[in-house]
């Protein structure tokens, strides 16, 4: 069943070229798997280069987990893009404020990839020790609750350290933080995956 107004995920790293792509076109790579025409995920940057396509080291790490790198160009985060947008994950906390600057009415609705990965795993592990089986009825209705469901497990999902919700920037830089990128971000791209595959009603 297709939805009428898909779920949009917005990602967000500063120039829209290393890591918010990546995690745009994984994120929709694998919710296509789950629910085809279900969600939109789109990306933009604070300070983006503008019209740039990806970088290659990112665009190889897209490809590498079944993405495509094609018809890309970057975009400049603005109220405009904001508007409409059910999820923001951005790549750092930095760039949580600067989303929440344009837009402050996105502040329950704004994570960093890796602090939401984190709280889809606590509230997993929550509703599996209450045996919920309230399961939403359409993918709409589930995704666009999640943000309030979040906020009951925030306290268990807090970060060791506060690097620990941080996407390395790799722009300009060697091979091997692009690949400390991709060991920080592809688990939280991976976790999201899981938790849509297990919970978003068909």
């Amino acid at each position: 069943m297709e939805l009428p107004t898909p779920v949009r995920i917005l990602t967000v790293c500063t120039g829209n070229i290393c890591r918010s792509p990546v995690a745009e076109r994984l994120l929709q790579a694998g919710l296509d798997q789950v629910l085809p025409g279900g969600f939109e995920v789109r990306s933009a940057g604070t300070r983006a280069m503008v019209g740039h396509p990806i970088q290659p080291l990112s665009a190889d790490i897209v490809r590498m987990y079944g993405g495509t790198d094609q018809d890309f160009a970057a975009r400049q985060l603005n109220p405009k893009i904001l508007r409409g947008t059910d999820i923001v994950l951005t790549m750092t906390s930095q760039h949580r404020g600067e989303v929440l600057q344009l837009d402050a009415s996105l502040l329950k609705r704004t994570f960093t990839i890796r602090e939401f990965a984190r709280m889809l795993e606590a509230l997993e592990k929550r509703d599996s020790a209450v045996e919920s089986n309230g399961k939403a009825d359409d993918a709409g209705t589930l995704w666009r609750g999640l943000p309030a469901r979040l906020a009951s497990v925030r306290h268990l999902a807090l970060a060791a350290d506060s690097s620990d919700n941080e996407v390395i920037d790799p722009y300009k830089r060697s091979a091997d933080v692009y690949r400390q990128m991709e060991d920080e971000l592809a688990p939280a791209i991976l976790t999201i995956l899981r938790y849509s595959r297990l919970n978003t009603p068909s």
